[in-house]
C-alpha cells in the first residue's frame, strides 16, 4: 500500500472460476469487483462466463474486440491488461484453460513498470464434489464422436465385456493388496467402463440413455431402499438395515419367486456357491445347502468349504485368492 498522500495504484483483477458448474454462479466479492471495474475483459468471444456477465448488465467484452492482433501471445495479452490499470480497475475472467502462461507474462510486464498495478487473484467459483466427473463425460464424447479415437469409435457394449471384467479383478488385486495409490487408479479404470458404455447407450436409435439416466436410477434406487435414512422407517442395526433392503427388494421384484432368480450365471464357481448359500439361508432353506454338501464327491466337498467359509464370517473367494497369493514366488 502507499502512503498517505499518495495515490494508489489501479488494481488488475484475475478472476478464476470453475467451467464445471453453470457461468454466472460467482461469489459475492467476485460480483462486486465485476460491477465496480472500468474494464471487465476475457481472451475469447466464446467464453461463457462471458456471456452471463453480459446478460447481468456488467459491461465486458473480448480481447477481439480490442485489435489485438495475437490472443495467443500472453505478452501481448499481460501487456494490454496493464495498461488498461491507467484507466480504472480491471477484471480479467480467466479462460477455461487457464490462460497458459498469463501469470508468468504478467509477472514479468509487472516487473518493469515503474508505477505498476495492484495485481490480484479472486476465486469466483469452486469446484463442487464430483464435478471432475463432467471432464470424464466430455472427454468421453470427444473420444466417441466423429474426429475422436477409432478404436474408442468401433466399440460395442458386447466387445467391452472382457474390458469390465478384466478391470473389475484388478480393482479386487488392488484393494486386497491395500495400494491406496493402485485402488484411485483401478476405481477409474471401472469408472471409466460406465462411462463408455453410458455414452455409447446415447447412440441407439430406439432406446438410447445417458449417464444421467444411469446415475438417476442408481440415486432412486438407493433413496427408495434406504427408508430409515430418507423417510420414516426405523432401522437401528444393520441386520434391520438388511431385513428391510430385502423386502423392498422382493416387492420391486414379485417376478423372482426362487432364491436362485437374478443370480448372475456367468458369477465364479466359488462366488456363485457363496451367493447360493446365503439365498437359501435367506429363504428359510439352507437344509437345502446344507444336504448339497453332504455326499463326499469333489463338487459337495467344495460346496461345504463354501459354508464353512459362511460359517467363519469369511469370503470363499478372497480366503482362495489369498492361499494363492501365499505361495511362494507369487507376484
Amino acid at each position: 500500500m502507499s502512503g498517505g498522500g499518495d495515490v494508489l495504484p489501479h488494481r488488475l483483477t484475475l478472476l478464476l472460476s470453475s467451467p464445471r458448474i453453470a457461468p454466472g454462479l460467482f461469489s459475492r466479492d467476485a460480483w462486486t469487483a465485476l460491477a465496480s471495474a472500468t474494464h471487465v475483459l476475457t481472451r475469447d468471444e466464446d467464453e461463457t462466463q462471458l456471456n452471463a456477465i453480459q446478460e447481468s448488465g456488467i459491461a465486458a467484452t473480448h480481447l477481439g474486440d480490442k485489435d489485438l492482433a495475437d490472443l495467443a501471445d500472453p505478452a501481448a495479452v499481460a501487456r494490454l491488461l496493464v495498461d488498461r490499470t491507467a484507466e480504472g480497475e480491471v477484471v480479467w475472467i480467466g479462460s477455461a484453460d487457464g490462460d497458459p502462461g498469463l501469470t508468468d507474462a504478467l509477472a514479468a510486464e509487472v516487473s518493469r513498470r515503474q508505477d505498476p498495478p495492484e495485481v490480484e487473484i479472486l476465486v469466483g467459483s469452486y469446484d463442487v464434489p464430483g464435478a471432475r466427473l463432467l471432464d470424464l463425460v466430455a472427454v468421453m464424447d470427444r473420444l466417441r464422436s466423429p474426429g475422436g479415437c477409432p478404436w474408442d469409435a468401433e466399440q460395442t457394449h458386447e466387445s467391452l465385456v472382457p474390458y469390465l471384467i478384466e478391470e473389475t479383478h484388478e480393482l479386487v488385486e488392488a484393494i486386497e493388496s491395500g495400494d491406496r495409490t493402485h485402488m484411485v487408479e483401478e476405481l477409474g479404470d471401472v469408472l471409466l467402463q460406465v462411462f463408455f458404455h453410458a455414452r455409447m447407450a446415447q447412440e441407439h436409435p430406439d432406446s438410447p440413455f445417458g449417464i444421467d439416466d444411469v446415475a438417476g436410477g442408481i440415486v432412486d434406487k438407493l433413496v427408495r431402499r434406504h427408508p430409515h435414512v430418507f423417510a420414516d422407517v426405523d432401522a437401528e442395526t444393520a441386520e434391520d438395515v438388511a431385513a428391510n433392503w430385502e423386502q423392498i427388494k422382493a416387492a420391486e421384484k414379485p417376478h423372482r419367486t426362487s432364491p436362485f432368480d437374478g443370480i448372475p450365471e456367468g458369477l465364479p464357481a466359488l462366488a456363485c456357491a457363496n451367493k447360493v448359500a446365503g439365498r437359501l439361508s435367506k429363504a428359510g432353506r439352507f437344509d437345502l445347502a446344507v444336504a448339497a454338501a453332504a455326499d463326499d464327491d469333489l463338487g459337495s466337498r467344495l460346496f461345504a468349504l463354501v459354508l464353512e467359509a459362511r460359517d467363519k464370517g469369511q469370503d470363499p473367494e478372497a480366503a482362495l485368492r489369498a492361499a494363492i497369493r501365499a505361495l511362494p514366488g507369487q507376484l
